[in-house]
């Protein structure tokens, strides 16, 4: 059956605007805790799935609720007074013909992994309470998902891509990754995993704002603490390679009073900010107003069937694929429409828009180049899920 894909010109002088505006909420903010709890169950319960059953059942377990908790904190010491409360929520299969899942096990599990993995300082069995409220799923959505020939979709949703991604877009992400890595915490262990970063573009002039938290036990004053803003501030000039790039960290602090950004554990879901799957990071790891976004919740929806994840996913490796296999083509836009019940594999509408200042025959050859592209990958679309379980796509 012929997929309704189309592949269309957009103008390529307008790849970027006079004003750009990025986020990057880092690994230790509470959303992207929430989003990382979600999809962390949801790869362990497909894991469990296919080892038990040989197929992966039906789920969503992408509603995560983080509760802030309470803490003491001051400089040289902090601790935990009020335990963070994480609500684990959604649907899944419980059990089949022949097998039980322990669903509620698998998921407490899976979410101790996540804390454990993204928080350096959180005592996963004392900071943290955990209340699994996964419910079995839907009659109707069940019986769609064991419909036998190519997976149908849950819902009637689209999902989008866009590449390449912009400079700013580039040290958006850049700065946030290298304050979380391993390399930069061991020279600057204080810095803790709650970051968030903003980047502006207005004309050619690039200005940043860094929300970075501080673990307070390894801080013994306000001087000690100027001196990580510094390290950090300075860190993020190097990954942008711009040093009259404006950089400001922790604008909301008061070095006279003293009120700054010091934290137990290092992160702000400890005392007072809570967090929820959806709240962050798209698919590509960015908050990105100015480009396509979709708003469905990638984090925790299976990666079977539901297209909020899938076409996201979709959407954004092929976008990918075309300006790497395509030089021609400046900038990508990939935008996938399905329908309840319809193959997976087969959209309502896939479009692309290219931006390249190819004409006449020479596009056209672009455009057929390009449709063959989509039309391969949506014919290999279960590639998705494998990507998605070996995390090696992206969802937050």
């Amino acid at each position: 059956m012929a997929r309704n894909i189309t592949v269309e010109r957009t103008n390529h002088k307008a790849v970027y605007g006079n004003t750009e505006i990025v986020e990057r909420k880092g690994v230790g903010h509470p959303d992207t805790l929430c989003d990382a709890v979600a999809e962390h169950i949801s790869v362990e319960l497909c894991r469990h799935y296919l080892k038990e059953t040989g197929s992966i059942l039906h789920h969503n377990t992408d509603k995560v609720l983080l509760n802030a908790g309470e803490a003491d904190v001051e400089f040289g010491g902090g601790r935990i007074t009020k335990p963070i409360h994480l609500v684990l929520s959604g649907n899944a299969t419980f059990k089949t013909d022949h097998h039980q899942i322990d669903v509620p096990h698998i998921a407490i599990k899976a979410a101790k992994e996540s804390l454990k993995g993204a928080l350096r300082f959180l005592d996963v069995e004392d900071d943290v309470q955990f209340d699994c409220r996964i419910s079995r799923g839907s009659a109707d959505l069940a019986e769609i998902y064991r419909r036998k020939g190519h997976k149908s979709s849950n819902d009637t949703s689209f999902g989008c891509g866009y590449a390449p991604l912009s400079p700013l877009e580039k040290k958006v992400l850049g700065i946030e990754r290298h304050l979380n890595s391993k390399e930069f915490k061991k020279r600057v262990p204080a810095s803790g995993e709650d970051i968030k970063v903003m980047g502006l573009r207005q004309d050619s002039k690039l200005r940043v704002t860094i929300a970075q938290a501080v673990v307070s036990k390894l801080v013994s004053g306000v001087q000690e603490y100027r001196e990580v803003m510094e390290k950090v501030r300075q860190e993020a000039h190097k990954v942008i390679g711009d040093e009259l790039t404006e950089i400001a960290v922790n604008t909301g602090d008061n070095y006279e009073k003293p009120s700054v950004f010091i934290t137990a554990t290092g992160t702000s879901a400890e005392n007072g900010d809570p967090g929820e799957v959806g709240r962050g990071n798209r698919v590509n790891g960015l908050i990105t107003p100015f480009k396509p976004m979709s708003l469905e919740a990638a984090a925790g929806k299976n990666p079977v069937t539901h297209i909020g994840k899938i076409y996201n996913v979709a959407g954004m490796l092929m976008a990918q694929e075309v300006v790497k296999e395509h030089p021609e083509a400046e900038f990508c836009e990939v935008y996938l429409l399905s329908q309840i019940g319809k193959p997976v594999d087969q959209p309502k509408a896939a479009n692309v828009q290219i931006r390249s200042r190819l004409e006449g025959i020479e596009f056209e050859k672009l455009q057929k180049r390009v449709l063959e592209l989509v039309d391969f990958r949506l014919e290999n679309i279960q590639e998705i899920t494998q990507l998605i379980l070996d995390k090696k796509a992206t969802v937050y």
